[in-house]
C-alpha cells in the first residue's frame, strides 16, 4: 500500500492521500482476484465488473455486496496530464 499510494501522493503533494488513516481521504476496492472480470461492452459500457464486492470512496460505501449504493462522495478532477 505504501509503495503504491504513498509515494505517488507525496510526489504530487497530496497531503491527505496515500495512507489508510483516520482523517485522510482514501478509496478502497475489495475484490475476489479469482472472480474479477470486465462485463462491460461497447453497447453496454456501464456494466459493473464481476468479482468486485465493495468500493469505499472517501469513507463512504459506493458499492456494497456488488450493488451500487446511493452515495456519491467522489468528485471529478482534471487529469494530471492536462495540467
Amino acid at each position: 500500500m505504501q509503495r503504491l499510494a504513498g509515494h505517488a501522493a507525496r510526489r504530487f503533494g497530496l497531503k491527505d492521500r496515500g495512507l489508510l488513516r483516520e482523517g485522510m481521504a482514501a478509496d478502497v476496492v475489495v475484490f475476489d482476484a479469482q472472480q474479477i472480470a470486465d462485463r462491460a461492452t461497447y453497447e453496454n459500457g456501464r456494466q459493473l465488473a464481476a468479482g468486485v464486492e465493495h468500493v469505499i470512496v472517501n469513507g463512504q460505501l459506493v458499492l456494497h455486496h456488488g450493488a451500487r449504493t446511493p452515495a456519491l462522495p467522489g468528485r471529478g478532477s482534471t487529469p494530471l496530464a492536462c495540467l
